[in-house]
């Protein structure tokens, strides 16, 4: 190493301690700001953005969008969600799988959005619930379906005797409804010349 290279160096490393002294500097300045939480519950700002816990979105009449695809279950990278369902016989005859459990370790998630960008429905959402702290494991296994899933009303079976009468007379007005051929004065001149 020669002289200039040495005072070079030496140069670059005052330059590099100069601007960390800056970025240092600026915060020795500015305005600070202390949350006096839990006082300030009520007036507490939280972003919109903010993944605090997992639930399921409820319509107005309290029915939950979930239809147990197990998406969500598949797409979760440490296995934070777990979902039990069950067979349900339908009016026509069929069964149809049915949520029983929607089970959710928040201890182990990693607040990735996975599971809520890959649902299909549109069934679950982070809220902005930040307060989770408790002294057991066991009690941030939570069930999202905690309440009383309401039944569906059954839809009611169309009579066998309404819809058979019902082509014949949206038939009619159909044929009824179309225009006779109007006869165009080029038609009128063909059958002269004939």
């Amino acid at each position: 190493m020669n002289i200039t290279e040495y005072f070079s160096s030496i140069f670059k490393g005052t330059l590099s301690l100069l601007k960390g002294m800056q970025v240092t500097g600026k915060e020795l300045f500015t305005k600070k700001v202390t949350e006096q939480y839990p006082e300030n519950r009520a007036t507490l700002h939280i972003a919109d953005r903010f993944r605090g816990t997992l639930q399921f979105v409820y319509d107005d009449e309290g029915y939950h969008k979930c239809t147990a695809c197990r998406t969500c279950e598949r797409n979760c990278p440490n296995g934070t969600i777990t979902i039990t369902t069950r067979s349900v016989d339908m009016p026509n005859g069929k069964k149809k799988m049915k949520l029983d459990k929607y089970m959710y370790d928040l201890g182990s998630c990693t607040f990735c959005d996975l599971c809520v960008t890959s649902c299909p429905f549109h069934a679950i959402e982070f809220s902005n619930d930040f307060e989770q702290a408790v002294f057991e494991r066991d009690a941030l296994v939570k069930q999202l379906n905690y309440l009383p899933e309401k039944e569906k009303p059954a839809p009611a079976p169309k009579p066998a005797a309404d819809s058979a009468a019902k082509p014949a007379t949206e038939a009619a007005p159909a044929q009824a409804a179309k225009p006779a051929a109007v006869e165009t004065p080029k038609d009128q001149n063909e059958e002269k010349d004939q």
